[in-house]
C-alpha cells in the first residue's frame, strides 16, 4: 500500500498465525472470525504496522504487529461519519445529532472506538453505556475557545463524547485542550509528553 495506515484506521487481513505465540485464545478467535485490527500509536519494524486486536470485553485488548503486505482492506475514521446502525443506542443518537453540526463547521472528522469498529465491520462492539469516540484532523491550531464550544455541543448529547485532535505531531484530547491547562498530554508513536502547544514543531523537538 502506498500510504501508511494512520492511528485509528481499521485494517483487514491479519491472521491468527501472525499473532504472538502467547496470544490469548480470544484474540485467535477474533482474527479467525475475520475481525479487523485497529492501528495504534507505536514504533514498528520496517514492513510492519503497530495494531491492536479487540475482544468482546473492554479488558480484551492485545497489542500486536501486522505485516504491511498482509493488509487487504483499510478503513479510516473519516469514511464512517455518515454510516448508520439499525441499533438505536445512545451513541448512535449522539452521532446523528452531531453529524450536521460537525459537517457544517467544515471539519475533517471521523468515528473511532467501538462505534467506528461496529459501523465498519458489522461485529457488535457498541452497548448502551458506550462512549462516542471521535477524531478531528487539525493540521492548524484550534483555539481554546473553539475547543470549549465543541465540548459544550458534546455535553448536550445522550452519551459521553470524547474527541482527539490529530495535530501534525500527535494527538491531544479535546477536553484537555479546552480545559485551559497550561500543558496538555500529546501522544505520538515515539512518546507521550506534556506540551504547551501541540502544534509547535520546536516544542516537539525539545
Amino acid at each position: 500500500m502506498v500510504n501508511l495506515p494512520l492511528a485509528h484506521d481499521l485494517l483487514w487481513g491479519m491472521t491468527p498465525a501472525q499473532l504472538p505465540a502467547d496470544a490469548p485464545a480470544w484474540a485467535i478467535v477474533a482474527l479467525a472470525a475475520g475481525q479487523p485490527v485497529v492501528v495504534r500509536r507505536a514504533l514498528s519494524a520496517a514492513g510492519f504496522v503497530a495494531v491492536g486486536v479487540r475482544g468482546v470485553s473492554r479488558e480484551q485488548r492485545l497489542a500486536a504487529f501486522m505485516p504491511v503486505d498482509s493488509i487487504t482492506r483499510r478503513v479510516s475514521p473519516e469514511t464512517l461519519c455518515h454510516l448508520d446502525s439499525p441499533r438505536d443506542l445512545p451513541v448512535m443518537q449522539a452521532l446523528k445529532q452531531l453529524r450536521p453540526l460537525l459537517d457544517d463547521g467544515g471539519w475533517v472528522w471521523g468515528v473511532s472506538g467501538s462505534v467506528g469498529f461496529e459501523l465498519a465491520s458489522g461485529f457488535r462492539a457498541m452497548h448502551a453505556a458506550s462512549d462516542l469516540d471521535l477524531i478531528l484532523r487539525a493540521p492548524q491550531m484550534i483555539g481554546r475557545d473553539q475547543a470549549r464550544e465543541l465540548v459544550a455541543l458534546f455535553d448536550q448529547t445522550a452519551c459521553r463524547v470524547d474527541m482527539q485532535l490529530q495535530t501534525p505531531f500527535g494527538a491531544v484530547a479535546l477536553r484537555e485542550w479546552a480545559s485551559g491547562s497550561s500543558r496538555v498530554l500529546l501522544k505520538n508513536a515515539y512518546r507521550a509528553c506534556l506540551v504547551t502547544d501541540p502544534w509547535n514543531p520546536q516544542e516537539q523537538a525539545a
